[in-house]
């Protein structure tokens, strides 16, 4: 028979972890890849009987293939704990597996602020409304940045599933502002790292191409003043990160920079003489 395998990758979600491993109680095999977790997350994954991955993985590609490779299943869905695959979902997945053809089907997902979803103005990096979570082993290929990396299979995409994965997103304004903070910060340390488009100006008119196009052409403006606020948060993404990998580089203390000089100038002497 082919076999399911559920990854879910996670840092400290011990309030939200249990409810995610439940739902997926319908695969033939759980992992569970614990990333430097200091909470109850262990014991949670054990309870359900998840196989356990431990490390440290400052990038997320690393992390997700650890989770693939202790897989044992030909498929795998890939799952976060902020995620719940409800009962229709999960006979859909199913229902999918002795199709040999495809390398990979891609999941509507509809997210949740607080309990309302909201399903128009995602998009920009900052949200997603389908996403390639159910795939063949060995098939995906992740890249080295360190949110949203670029993703690449092996093999041609299957038709998309029908019902959605339930995302709880965030419970309210803050939590929607803090996912801006955490993704411009991680996108700054790829822009300092491997270059890319950092310019402040160039990103600023990205950003306003983006608040438009989630706001207009994608619908935010359906969802009243929840749609203004992820246009908006979609819009200030590249512009954020762009000042961001500017502003926040490691600057060098004067009073350093005057003494390391003072340091210089006897050796220089002394060599002359």
């Amino acid at each position: 028979m082919v076999k399911l395998s559920a990854v879910v990758c996670v840092h400290n979600e011990e309030q939200r972890l249990g409810r995610c491993l439940d739902a997926l109680r319908f695969a033939d095999e759980i992992v569970v890849v614990l990333d430097r977790c200091t909470d109850r997350s262990r014991q949670i994954g054990e309870a359900f009987g998840a196989v356990m991955v431990s490390g440290v993985f400052p990038l997320e590609g690393p992390r997700r293939a650890a989770g693939m490779a202790a897989a044992s299943g030909d498929w795998i869905l890939e799952v976060d704990a902020d995620e719940i695959v409800g009962p229709d979902l999960a006979a859909e997945v199913r229902g999918l597996l002795d199709d040999n053809r495809y390398a990979y089907h891609k999941t509507p997902v509809d997210n949740y602020i607080g309990g309302r979803v909201i399903r128009y103005g995602w998009g920009g990096s900052f949200g997603t409304t389908m996403a390639a979570r159910l795939y063949r082993k060995g098939t995906k290929r992740w890249g080295g940045e360190r949110v949203h990396p670029a993703v690449t299979f092996d093999g041609p995409q299957g038709p998309n599933l029908k019902t959605p994965l339930a995302h709880r997103f965030g419970e309210n304004v803050s939590d929607v502002v803090r996912r801006l903070d955490r993704y411009s910060d991680l996108k700054s340390q790829d822009l300092r790292e491997h270059g890319g488009k950092a310019g402040v100006l160039d990103n600023a008119r990205r950003g306003l191409q983006r608040f438009l196009k989630c706001y207009f052409k994608r619908g935010g403006y359906r969802e009243g003043s929840w749609g203004l606020l992820i246009s908006l948060m979609a819009g200030l993404y590249p512009l954020l990160s762009a000042l961001r990998a500017e502003l926040d580089r490691p600057a060098r203390e004067p009073e350093l920079d005057l003494a390391l000089e003072g340091e210089a100038k006897p050796a220089v002497l002394a060599h002359a003489a």
